[in-house]
């Protein structure tokens, strides 16, 4: 599979989805995957994934949504994953391999930049994988080219953080022990960069997409997939915004004791016979190719 170099309007994110954060993807792909499992099916289920689509799956990290959609789709149809992370890319081709699938391919490329075939995709899908253009408009109106018209495209990605206490109270929490870096604009990059539904509408709409539909979703996330508390605590350490703090930080060994204490004391109230549940608002967003 030939990888892209560092470089182009999405730069600084290909170096990062590269670099320490998409080795941690690798090694805590189940979890996530199992956490993200409901809204990526019912975001499958609104795009109109079906028997014999060709299907580009956009930000599509190991491929778990790839090879589902894979299954779905059938011998008839065919799925392209698209990412700009080599290293999470390398776990869904071999995944692929394994099982012997013909009918999907992965892709290491800017979705923003990339040269697409003619317009040739029936359905474009992707789970929590656009938010992190550096010019949405610019790339949706990349993406749209890869379809043929009146293909539909569905997505899912965050409301705003207020709004997700799964993240919202790990972060305060450890607010607390270790300062945020405030992101640039609210609209910057990032998981929570399509809060705004107005400004995504628009941004759509610029890109010359039709029948624009953007839902609100409430749903419960167990995080990391469920466990004990502790395995709940580690996960939150690791990943997210909490674990991209950490690594800036520098923490000292005792400063971490007390951030991790103190997770342990704010997720308990969330801890049950399934693991550490909290809310999750999300926009189910779907639309057409002109």
């Amino acid at each position: 599979m030939t990888t892209i170099t560092a470089s182009g309007p999405n730069a600084g994110q290909i170096e990062y989805w590269n670099d320490e954060v998409g080795h941690k993807w690798v090694q805590l792909q189940e979890v996530l995957d199992k956490q993200l499992q409901e809204l990526g099916s019912e975001t499958m289920k609104r795009a109109g994934i079906a028997q014999g689509d060709k299907v580009l799956d956009v930000g599509c990290g190991c491929g778990h949504t790839t090879l589902e959609i894979a299954r779905r789709i059938g011998n008839e149809g065919s799925v392209l994953g698209i990412d700009i992370s080599a290293t999470m890319l390398e776990v869904g081709r071999r995944e692929s391999e394994r099982r012997g699938l013909n009918n999907a391919a992965f892709l290491n490329a800017d979705a923003q930049t990339h040269s697409f075939d003619d317009r040739g995709f029936d359905r474009l899908f992707s789970r929590f994988g656009v938010m992190f253009f550096a010019d949405p408009a610019a790339a949706f109106a990349n993406l749209r080219k890869a379809l043929r018209p009146g293909a539909t495209m569905g997505f899912v990605c965050w409301q705003a953080l207020n709004k997700n206490p799964w993240m919202a109270v790990p972060v305060m929490t450890a607010a607390q022990h270790i300062q945020f870096d405030p992101p640039a604009s609210p609209h910057a990059p990032g998981p929570f960069a399509f809060a705004d539904a107005d400004r995504l509408h628009g941004i759509l709409d610029e890109a010359g997409f039709a029948g624009i539909e953007i839902s609100d979703h409430a749903s419960t996330l167990t995080i990391g997939g469920g466990g004990t508390l502790s395995q709940a605590v580690e996960f939150m350490i690791q990943m997210g915004p909490v674990g991209q703090a950490l690594r800036n930080g520098k923490l000292t060994e005792e400063q971490t004791s007390a951030l991790t204490a103190d997770l342990h004391e704010a997720l308990a109230p969330y801890h049950g016979d399934d693991g550490v549940s909290l809310d999750a608002a999300s926009w189910m967003v779907t639309a057409t190719s002109n």
